[in-house]
């Protein structure tokens, strides 16, 4: 039982860094003048520097990023299929939750084992 809340923990923190690097990345794209890069860090270094000499790569990477997503969203239905996750409603919630934070939701459902009991109809 300790292992399972183990793994809650690692994906808590995973899902809250992906919070932040989401909300990061669109304040650096549409906003780039409001982002305090001083309190960043190096992070904040090498965003400034994106910023000032390779916008475009930083604006395009953004759009690059959402389709990455989507095909994270399209394999999350592929895999619902494999492990038999049969149920429309879960199905969307995967791919819902696939689409918007992408490879931290993927890997819970890929890590997911259904158990050996029979499907309910």
């Amino acid at each position: 039982m300790a292992s399972d809340s183990g793994l809650f923990q690692d994906s808590r923190c995973n899902w809250f860094c992906s919070d932040c690097v989401f909300i990061g990345f669109q304040w650096t794209v549409f906003w780039p003048r409001d982002v305090p890069y001083g309190l960043l860090g190096p992070l904040g270094a090498l965003a400034k520097h994106f910023v000032d000499y390779h916008y475009p790569v930083v604006y395009y990477g953004w759009f690059l990023t959402w389709v990455i997503h989507l095909f994270e969203a399209l394999f999350a239905l592929k895999a619902c299929s494999d492990k038999g996750i049969d149920s429309t409603s879960t199905r969307l919630l995967w791919i819902a939750q696939t689409f918007l934070f992408g490879l931290t939701s993927l890997c819970l459902l890929i890590k997911y084992k259904p158990d050996g009991r029979p499907k309910r109809q």
